[in-house]
């Protein structure tokens, strides 16, 4: 609604159809309450900097801070969706062709992301739909199990494990891997490379799987 023409039209109509009043977040918003559906679990004493990221279709949302609050935040051109479209022209998709994809994001991170900040991580946390499967494909889970995938610590030789395994077969073989939601086949191989850039470029060794994002975030700091 932001950045649509016709947003507070939009609006507008929500607000005398429904009786609702549309909150229209800003980009410093929508990272501050993704940093605090994360986080809120933790210590909000805890000062450790920590990497909050949220892998999308089209964006990659990278927000770093200390306890509960965000203090940097960019949104990347760098998504499941964007990249698999971009890049992966063959099923099972070409070495050249994973390599091409993982260079363009590493050179979107490091454009977008000052090296002082990423230098200065101590932890991440992985939101959303890639480190979720993720979390769910290395435990195997059948059905997806929240309570298992949250808080499940994935290593990055885990990741690169199971990006292995799912770049080496089709489509329709991909699907059938255990833990992996069918619909989220077509792109999860874009997806885990992206969350692997991003680990190796913040020195990170593991990121916690949190399925508590922005809607937690929202709850609590809208209420």
């Amino acid at each position: 609604m932001r950045d649509a023409s016709n947003g507070e039209d939009f609006a507008k109509s929500v607000r005398e159809r429904y009786g609702f009043e549309p909150h229209v977040l800003s980009g410093d918003d929508e990272a501050q309450l993704t940093f605090l559906g994360a986080t809120s679990e933790r210590d909000p004493d805890d000062r450790t900097p920590t990497l909050v990221v949220d892998i999308g279709g089209g964006s990659t949302e990278l927000v770093t801070g200390a306890g509960r609050q965000a203090d940097f935040h960019v949104s990347t051109q760098a998504g499941v969706v964007r990249q698999t479209e971009r890049h992966l022209h063959h099923d099972p998709p070409l070495p050249d062709e994973l390599e091409a994809l993982s260079s363009e994001v590493r050179e979107i991170v490091i454009g977008g992301v000052p090296e002082g900040k990423r230098s200065a991580i101590g932890r991440g946390i992985g939101v959303a739909g890639t480190a979720t499967q993720l979390a769910s494909i290395a435990q195997g889970l059948e059905p997806y199990d929240p309570k298992k995938v949250h808080g499940y610590a994935l290593s990055v030789q885990e990741a690169r494990e199971i990006l292995g395994r799912l770049a080496a077969v089709g489509l329709e073989e991909r699907k059938k891997t255990r833990g992996l939601d069918p619909a989220r086949a077509p792109t999860i191989v874009a997806g885990v490379e992206i969350l692997l850039v991003v680990l190796e470029l913040f020195g990170l060794a593991e990121v916690e799987v949190s399925e508590h994002d922005i809607l937690r975030g929202a709850a609590l700091g809208l209420s």
